[in-house]
């Protein structure tokens, strides 16, 4: 059966990796750097992308390339490419279309490590980002934009604010100047937005979050819609429409039609910086992919309740998150994610920075950690850790306040979860 007739949850367990007779069910790790082929003339064509096949996994490796399918899958994309890292993601499917002297637009309200890619290093290599309030009329950002301009990119829901991206706003902007829109969907997953059928052309994630689940392995993904016309933007975007001279001048657009651009990633990017995962990682991926249809409902769940009791705890000041009546970005939330954004809550003490410190410090179950959207609930204090570089100018722009506490709640028993916020909150 095709994947496009498949719901999602039985994409989750069964899509990317369909054994024939005799070959293993559960999808093998070839653990294996390199592929034997019989003849020389076999191996050149696959140096030329004149043919499929597996010759170096920095390249292409079947473990890999089936939880990419999967992925792909899911987001209802074209293919899918993985990478070590959410953040290497982010890095390559804006090289990949970026060059010095090149200018991308984007969403202020992102993930600190993201804000420092674009703002700081990217800019050392000659591509400059313009940041935007997502919520400002589409004029006030539509004035960002430049000739140069190559993408525009936001967070379907942000780390760690909780603000919901208005996709089809956002895809509107893009399009009228001639860019695609990149949107990365770690949070609400496949399984809570599709950001493709709301006008996004290129998705991105962060594979660490919630598709692994387990917090066992680092690793992103781009997948690609095949939807956005490079062509007919041919002189914004020469590394996909000319001549590539690496590859005896093949143009990746004729060659490889609504493929180029994640065939260029693949042939150029990944051959020239790696930042691939390992095989056995992808395993564990996939391992996590496989419940992810049954995860994301109960942190969800469990999340509006803690939500709702932290809204009614006099000891919060504010709190952000979007399934709550009343919230700021509900709305938008009901629009894009019927079934719930989320685990992840944002929210404040009354006393300010250093309440939020103390309250964290006297949690007993649930973690301070670095991470986010796993099975465990955690906590952190963004302000201290995660955006700990950006000042709090930054952090305003960013929409992070000084006070932030992002909760990740996870899906144990809420009623222990709760249990441990009253302690640590009247402690």
């Amino acid at each position: 059966m095709k994947a496009e007739k498949l719901n999602l949850g039985t994409l989750c367990v069964q899509g990317g990796w369909n054994p024939g007779n005799g070959d293993p069910r559960v999808l093998p790790i070839y653990q294996s750097t390199t592929f034997k082929y019989e003849t020389s003339e076999q191996m050149a064509k696959l140096f030329d992308l004149e043919a499929e096949g597996y010759f170096y996994t920095r390249l292409q490796n079947p473990t890999n390339d089936a939880v990419a399918k999967k992925i792909a899958d899911l987001e209802g994309g074209i293919g899918a490419v993985l990478t070590s890292s959410g953040q290497a993601a982010n890095f390559f499917a804006m090289l990949n279309i970026c060059e010095a002297g090149d200018h991308i637009v984007s969403s202020s309200n992102i993930y600190g490590g993201t804000f420092n890619l674009f703002g700081v290093t990217m800019k050392k290599m000659g591509i400059e980002c313009t940041f935007v309030d997502s919520d400002a009329p589409e004029e006030e950002i539509a004035a960002a934009f430049r000739p140069n301009t190559k993408a525009l990119f936001g967070e379907s829901v942000s780390n760690p604010g909780g603000q919901v991206l208005d996709i089809e706003k956002f895809a509107r902007l893009a399009h009228s100047h001639g860019v695609p829109l990149i949107v990365d969907n770690t949070f609400p997953t496949p399984i809570n937005c599709r950001p493709f059928e709301w006008g996004a052309d290129i998705v991105t994630h962060s594979t660490t979050k919630y598709m692994d689940g387990h917090a066992t392995s680092v690793g992103g993904a781009v997948v690609d819609s095949g939807r956005f016309d490079w062509q007919a933007q041919a002189e914004r975007f020469p590394g996909l429409t000319r001549p590539d001279a690496s590859y005896h001048g093949l143009v990746y657009t004729e060659a490889f039609g609504q493929a180029a651009y994640l065939t260029k990633l693949t042939a150029q990017l990944m051959r020239d910086l790696g930042s691939i995962p390992s095989p056995f990682n992808c395993f564990l991926l996939n391992l996590g992919l496989e419940t992810l249809h049954l995860r994301v409902p109960r942190h969800c769940a469990n999340a509006l309740e803690v939500a709702r009791w932290l809204k009614a705890n006099e000891k919060v000041a504010w709190i952000s998150y979007a399934p709550l009546e009343g919230d700021k970005y509900h709305e938008l939330a009901r629009k894009y994610m019927p079934g719930g954004t989320c685990g992840v809550i944002a929210f404040g003490l009354k006393g300010g920075r250093e309440e939020s410190i103390r309250f964290m410090d006297r949690l007993k179950f649930i973690s301070i950690v670095t991470h986010v959207a796993d099975a465990r609930t955690c906590v952190l204090h963004p302000a201290s850790h995660t955006h700990r570089q950006l000042s709090d100018e930054q952090l305003l722009e960013a929409g992070v306040r000084p006070d932030l506490i992002r909760l990740s709640v996870g899906i144990e028993d809420v009623g222990d979860i709760l249990a441990d916020l009253q302690q640590a909150l009247h402690g």
